[in-house]
């Protein structure tokens, strides 16, 4: 989707109105002087196209009795491929308005900040629309003016709306540019001649001088060689007791982590001997609370054991108190009471027999526990105590080092006097005395050349880049001249390829549509060798009539409306702007070729709901499917008004 709303804000007609649009064929409709044709002219107006049909000014735009008015165009800007088609505005409704005022100013507002014309086409282009292409934007009366334009004309306007444009613009260039190579190459031709007689007298000057000047270019080189190669030794030097100083402190850090850890080892050693212990002690408590408990049940057993024994035995023995049955019974009772505590005893003394065993081997493995955890600590304390020797060596040697690297600092900046003079540094892996011994050498070589004037050099060079700038450009301007030749042949090739292959394509369609409305026709390309006088031709001949061209004075009004809208329809698979729209594109049509055209709009444009259509028509709407957004406008009270229909 690319415009999803209009909104008119007293403009001619309208006091308030917003117009949805929707992707696929949007259709305006109504009564004539209902204001139709004003909702596609506040788009052009938005739009900053140059069109303004009904009025020389702006504000003549302007609903009668007010002061201002505002046209806003509300576009679909969401992410399409993780991008938005202008990433400048990160929404993704963006909302372009322009102002209207009486006293004949006005402006641009982008997402509510002000903005210039150019910054409107620049924005348009990322959408990739020309409003000011006719064949994008067809206001009334222009299915006309479309038939009397000249060849020419129609043949670059139907390049801008399919995206060839800009092969017609780069031909242009390049046929402009070889008329200046060519102009170039003779005045080049005339000046290389010149410089070159000059150049010869100075050459013989400049080769006595140049020996000379190289030494003394090399001589100042190893000048500067020897300050900076005094610099880098001792650079050396203080850096290599820098990373020295540097290891020993990374050495000191990791010490004390280790110190910190080991610590940590034995706090955590003591805090284990403490719970160990207690849960020793607390192990020791419950074994003696069993041995007692089996004590106590080992002599219960004992005695309940001898006393049942004894009254066992004066059961049986015979005795002539025991006549009577009631302390027969009680006796019998006493015994059982007596066997229960027995057996009673015997269980508790089995189960604390049981845990005995269980709680003395604890105790033997919180011994051993004991044991472990002593001689961990004792490891513990020796590793610290250790590693609390070694951090003092370390720091006492980080503390000599850095006596040493203050030292060797102090002498890298006794020679920065030295270098501040040197001029750019110099890398050099020579000792000091190597590029003394160059220095002497070099002086001996010049005492021998003696004095030499300075006016050589700077003469030859001047006359030798002159000539050599010459020499390069004469090449250069000769390659340009063949190369645009060149490069103007191959553009004209593909740009007469790409508009013939593309007006053969255009051409089958447009005859099948004339066919179904009992016409005949093609589309053809004329001076196709030529760009500049290459044009555009609509042939069209109807009910059994000779074919001729397409112009104001051959065909009826109808015929041409007819033809134009053919040929529309079959350029709208190559045409690249998103958005598309035409007023009254049934003007003059008879009811058959009106009705006609219409099923062609609709099925062609049904092809690609991608794309946005928007046509107006005064007629009833017919055979409309379900992706047609139609959209009625009425005058009430002097007020257009707009309804959704579907």
């Amino acid at each position: 989707m690319l415009i999803r709303e209009v909104i008119l804000e007293n403009f001619m007609s309208y006091d308030y109105a917003r117009i949805p649009l929707k992707p696929g064929l949007n259709i305006i409709c109504g009564p004539n002087g209902a204001g139709k044709s004003s909702i596609l002219l506040a788009v052009s107006v938005a739009l900053g196209q140059v069109y303004t049909e009904r009025s020389r000014k702006l504000s003549d735009l302007i609903r009668w009795g007010k002061d201002g008015a505002r046209v806003t165009v509300v576009f679909d800007n969401t992410r399409r491929n993780n991008r938005r088609p202008v990433p400048r505005f990160d929404v993704d409704f963006f909302r372009l308005s322009r102002y209207l005022k009486r006293d004949g100013s006005y402006w641009f507002e982008a997402n509510f900040q002000a903005v210039n014309k150019s910054e409107v086409t620049s924005i348009l282009s990322e959408f990739g629309i020309n409003p000011d292409n006719m064949l994008i934007i067809m206001h009334q009366h222009m299915m006309e003016e479309f038939g009397i334009i000249n060849p020419k004309q129609k043949l670059v306007m139907m390049e801008e709306a399919v995206g060839l444009g800009d092969y017609r613009r780069n031909l242009l260039e390049a046929l402009e540019k070889l008329s200046q190579a060519l102009s170039e190459e003779e005045s080049v031709k005339s000046l290389l001649e010149n410089a070159e007689q000059t150049l010869e007298y100075w050459r013989e000057e400049y080769e006595k001088f140049r020996k000379r000047k190289d030494l003394l270019h090399k001589k100042q080189l190893l000048e500067r060689e020897l300050v900076w190669s005094q610099l880098t030794r001792q650079e050396e030097i203080v850096e290599g007791w820098k990373n020295r100083v540097k290891r020993r402190e990374e050495e000191l850090a990791q010490l004390q982590i280790e110190i910190e850890k080991t610590r940590g080892v034995v706090l955590l050693v003591e805090e284990t001997m403490k719970t160990l212990h207690y849960e020793q002690r607390k192990s020791y408590h419950t074994l003696l609370i069993l041995e007692k408990e089996k004590t106590e049940y080992e002599t219960l057993t004992k005695v309940y054991n001898e006393t049942l024994t004894k009254i066992t035995a004066i059961n049986e023995t015979p005795s002539q108190s025991r006549t009577s049955s009631e302390q027969m019974k009680d006796f019998e009772g006493y015994i059982s009471e007596l066997n229960s505590q027995i057996d009673f005893s015997r269980r508790r003394l089995d189960s604390v027999e049981k845990n005995i065993p269980t709680n003395q081997l604890e105790l033997e493995r919180f011994d051993e526990k004991i044991e472990l955890n002593i001689k961990n600590y004792v490891e513990a304390r020796v590793r610290e105590g250790i590693l609390d020797f070694r951090r003092e060596n370390a720091e006492n040697e980080i503390r000599s080092l850095n006596r040493e690297l203050r030292t060797a600092q102090k002498g890298l900046e006794d020679l920065k006097p030295l270098v501040d003079g040197a001029g750019a540094r110099v890398k050099t892996t020579r000792s000091p005395q190597e590029v003394s011994e160059d220095i002497k050498i070099t002086n001996v070589q010049l005492v021998t050349l003696g004095n030499l004037s300075e006016d050589a050099e700077k003469m030859y060079r001047t006359y030798l880049n002159t000539f050599n700038e010459l020499k390069e450009k004469s090449i250069v301007v000769s390659e340009n001249r063949e190369k645009t030749i060149k490069e103007i042949e191959e553009r004209k090739q593909t740009w007469k390829k790409l508009i013939q292959s593309l007006l053969d394509d255009v051409s089958i369609t447009y005859s099948s549509f004339l066919a179904r409305i009992d016409a005949v026709g093609k589309v053809r390309l004329t001076n196709s060798e030529d760009i500049e006088a290459a044009g555009l031709e609509l042939v069209v001949g109807f009910k059994g009539a000779e074919p001729t061209v397409l112009d104001a004075y051959t065909q009826s009004g109808g015929e041409r409306s007819a033809s134009t809208m053919a040929f529309l329809l079959a350029l709208q698979q190559h045409v690249k702007s998103p958005f598309r729209a035409v007023d009254e594109f049934d003007v003059h049509m008879d009811p058959r070729n009106r009705e006609v055209i219409s099923e062609m709009l609709f099925r062609e444009i049904s092809k690609n709901t991608e794309n946005q259509y928007l046509t107006i028509t005064p007629g009833q709407i017919t055979a409309i499917n379900e992706n047609v957004n139609v959209i009625t406008v009425q005058s009430v009270e002097g007020k257009s008004e707009v309804q959704v229909v579907k």
